[in-house]
């Protein structure tokens, strides 16, 4: 059963694919918890795992937006090279928590993910701007996408996330990009985040192929379905699907966590 893990756990690999590849973020959240109980890993070893599927995943689903046009390059290298201080925090402090804490804290951020990806919907429907329209580098604009930034690379070093439901709100409502170019762009900064994070931590903690190449072959599929779905159904639909199943996961976790903690 040992060398089947990757394979028990490989169906979500594919459901954060196509996450990914659908919302540019918000799956790859649950990678994690995955790797946790489906294909057995200890939480520092699926933080790392974590990192190489959802970085290689988003960057694979970015390659695919670049060729439809709605990657804003240059503004997803700044957004993630803002975040290198806290990703690098966030790394070290992973190495030194409890991995049940790690586990239990990871479960309260899958519940944020999930509540600011369900009243952002309408917000970020009602910010939609023009695909012509600029970005506005105002000051306010700049402290905004450095505190987003830096936001994302903690959570990123310290739990393995790509942070795409901060990401793609920021890039809406602070640089005014149009949703189907926030996708993409955030597609590029979560795959940058997690490249930075796993040179960070890969030297301490080995990753195991045989579950991170499943788990990758599917999520990479995955973020192909994705795409194709994000062009037949509204974002609001796949959004709310996916935020009931982070608050079904997010309760499991930490109700086992919790657990393991008291006991």
């Amino acid at each position: 059963m040992e060398e089947f893990r990757g394979l028990i756990a490989s169906p979500l690999g594919f459901l954060i694919g196509v996450s990914l590849g659908a919302l540019g973020g918000g799956g790859s959240i649950l990678a994690v918890p995955a790797l946790v109980y489906a294909a057995g890993q200890q939480p520092r070893a699926a933080t790392t795992t974590s990192l190489l599927v959802v970085g290689l995943t988003a960057l694979s689903s970015m390659a695919t937006h670049l060729r439809a046009g709605p990657v804003r390059v240059g503004t997803g290298i700044v957004f993630a090279a803002v975040g290198t201080a806290g990703s690098t925090l966030g790394t070290m402090l992973n190495r030194s928590v409890d991995p049940q804490v790690l586990l239990l804290a990871f479960a309260g951020v899958m519940v944020v993910a999930a509540w600011r990806m369900w009243v952002g919907n309408k917000k970020l429907a009602a910010s939609a701007v023009p695909d012509d329209a600029g970005t506005r580098w105002t000051a306010e604009t700049i402290v905004k996408i450095v505190v987003a930034g830096s936001f994302v690379g903690f959570l990123t070093g310290f739990f393995g996330v790509g942070g795409g439901f901060v990401i793609v709100p920021a890039l809406v409502l602070a640089l005014r990009l149009p949703m189907p170019e926030a996708v993409g762009t955030s597609l590029l900064v979560i795959g940058l985040n997690s490249a930075y994070a796993f040179v960070g931590r890969v030297g301490t903690v080995g990753v195991e192929w045989r579950v991170a190449l499943p788990f990758l072959v599917a999520g990479l599929a995955g973020s192909v379905v994705g795409k194709r779905i994000a062009d037949r159904l509204p974002a609001a639909t796949l959004t709310r699907a996916f935020v009931g199943l982070l608050v079904v996961v997010a309760a499991y976790t930490a109700a086992r966590s919790a657990f393991t903690l008291l006991g």
